[in-house]
């Protein structure tokens, strides 16, 4: 996506870098034979969403925009007495 902001953001980078440790968690107690870690991690992932999200309300996040094709006309809508 040359040319967005898409992920360039406090909300998204926050969100996924605590996600990711809670795969790295997750994954090093699922070696050691610990689901009480493992579920932690799993916890801290989702959690990480969460984070996320809420930073995005709060402004941090990026603001949506219509997708435009390009060289695509916009698309308009006849007047309602045109005749085809």
């Amino acid at each position: 996506m040359a040319g967005s902001s898409h992920g360039h953001t406090p909300a998204a980078w926050t969100g996924v870098i605590i996600s990711f440790i809670g795969f790295c968690v997750a994954g090093a107690f699922m070696v050691m034979a610990n689901a009480v870690g493992f579920w932690a991690g799993m916890v801290l992932a989702l959690g990480g969403a969460v984070v996320g999200g809420i930073m995005k309300a709060m402004g941090l996040g990026a603001d949506r925009k219509p997708l435009m094709v390009a060289g695509a006309p916009a698309a308009t809508r006849e007047p309602v007495g045109a005749e085809s």
